[in-house]
């Protein structure tokens, strides 16, 4: 039987991720058995300049504070090594960088993914990495509303200058006469 002293450390730890999970608006979790040291770091770097914490937490800790937010539906894939990337601010960084680094590293695996409180396959994953910066996606919303705004000015100014013409013949008209 653990002592009080491990059994409290591990509840600390489980009311952690629990509230990291609570707070993330997206998680992926992977399987990171075959790395390299070097490899490892690697990634760790890269999800550190994307703003995703990652970690490797026991299974029946994550199992724990995943129940707690209400996704159960974790379980059937924490089961080996289970290393957990987790953004509380983009929620496609980690899908993003984890999918990079899954196809540059063939023994990075991913397994499942939460977004927003919604548990995704792989393949979701992939989708979701392969979507456009946030502000090339807002640069394209932007032009959408953009073009019918030009498009009606342009319509105006044709009739204005149209006016502007009519208006300079009939004065050159009346000068003749």
């Amino acid at each position: 039987m653990p002592s009080e002293k491990t059994l409290q450390a591990k509840k600390e730890v489980v009311n952690e991720l629990s509230e990291k999970i609570k707070a993330a608006k997206a998680m992926v979790l992977a399987d990171y058995r075959g790395l390299t040291v070097e490899q490892d770091t690697e990634l760790r770097s890269a999800l550190r300049k994307a703003g995703v914490e990652y970690k490797v937490v026991k299974n029946t800790l994550t199992r724990l504070a995943a129940k707690e937010n209400g996704l159960d539906g974790l379980d059937s894939f924490l089961n080996g090594p289970t290393a957990v990337a987790m953004s509380d601010t983009d929620p496609v960084a980690p899908a993003k960088v984890i999918s990079e680094y899954a196809k540059k590293y063939e023994k990075l695996e991913m397994k499942v993914g939460v977004v927003e409180g919604k548990i995704i396959d792989v393949n979701e994953i992939k989708a979701l990495a392969d979507l456009p910066p946030r502000e090339v996606l807002i640069a394209k919303v932007l032009g959408g509303f953009n073009a019918p705004i030009s498009g009606f000015v342009n319509v105006l100014n044709g009739n204005i200058r149209g006016l502007v013409v009519a208006l300079n013949a009939i004065a050159e008209q009346k000068a003749n006469a």
